[in-house]
């Protein structure tokens, strides 16, 4: 997950002669990885890493090998993820989503600005969970919300660098040549970018694989579904961060974001419960600090969650 370019020295310089669609495929997770924490988003890191395949197979013919096909890849889909962070059409905004709610109904607070609008995405999509332990965790740690949240705040270049440094763990000369500049750019960028980061808010959590935390989310979802609001508060701690209050309902668990998650299904008539949220679920310290809601039931599938839960 974190080797650099110069680590695959296996790897093949050019697809001639081998199964050039299978070559191009076996980045494919690695890459959604990269575009997920560039874009914030996995719809649209799904479609920066198809274009960028699309772009790859139309010119593979004029694929010289003087890089690796990985580094040759990376370098078109940061093109791909710089193109579509200066485009003026990106993904809709919450409130387009869905119908429009009278005010009347409704508390406003001041307008988020474009980087709060982070979508989850599951560790399965851009982690290869089978891997070695250690770069599991650290991979589930680059894919934290707050940490993707924080490389939006990163001009575009800064952010390639910083991801490709200290994600992935090329090196600079690595870095330069795919972004066509300097070592010493890239170092000015990475210097930048660090101090951007270094200034903002952060919290270590919990790791997953914690018994502690097994058994804090075993009694958070039996707090959830009998709708226990005292048995949930008494799991949070007092400057928890809520993004929407919890609703009635079912929990399926799934690995989100490198941290505990739940797919949460609210009754729709008896003894059906459909889509309603991605929650993810943030621990440090035994207790619960952070409780995500993402009002997006078109991501369902993309956890492998199923369409609906019948009595």
């Amino acid at each position: 997950m974190s080797s650099s370019p110069r680590a695959l020295e296996g790897e093949a310089r050019s697809p001639v002669g081998t199964d050039v669609e299978r070559a191009l495929e076996s980045h494919r997770r690695e890459l959604i990885g990269y575009c997920y924490r560039m874009l914030a988003a996995g719809s649209e890191a799904e479609d920066a890493v198809q274009e960028t395949m699309v772009r790859a197979w139309a010119s593979i013919d004029r694929f010289e090998g003087r890089s690796t096909l990985r580094t040759w890849l990376y370098s078109i889909a940061n093109n791909v993820c710089v193109d579509m962070l200066r485009s003026p059409q990106r993904r809709a905004r919450p409130m387009e989503m869905g119908p429009s709610t009278a005010t009347a109904e409704v508390v406003l607070g001041e307008q988020l600005p474009e980087h709060m609008y982070v979508q989850p995405i599951s560790d399965e999509r851009v982690i290869d969970l089978e891997g070695d332990p250690a770069e599991v965790a650290a991979a589930r740690e680059s894919i934290r919300l707050a940490f993707v949240a924080a490389l939006q705040h990163l001009p575009p270049r800064q952010r390639s660098v910083l991801i490709l440094r200290e994600v992935l763990q090329w090196q600079a000369s690595e870095v330069a040549e795919l972004l066509d500049t300097t070592v010493a750019s890239v170092n000015s960028a990475l210097q930048r970018a660090r101090a951007t980061l270094a200034a903002m808010p952060g919290e270590v959590l919990d790791p997953t694989v914690d018994p502690e935390q097994k058994a804090l989310l075993a009694r958070y979802v039996d707090a959830f579904e009998r709708y226990d609001i005292q048995a949930l508060v008494g799991l949070l701690r007092d400057d928890v961060v809520l993004s929407m209050p919890p609703w009635d309902g079912r929990l399926l668990p799934i690995n989100v974001n490198g941290t505990a998650g739940f797919g949460n299904y609210h009754l729709v008539r008896p003894g059906l419960w459909e889509p309603w949220a991605i929650q993810v679920i943030e621990v440090a310290g035994g207790r619960i600090v952070g409780h995500h809601n993402f009002l997006s039931p078109e991501l369902f599938a993309e956890f492998g969650l199923p369409e609906r839960i019948e009595a």
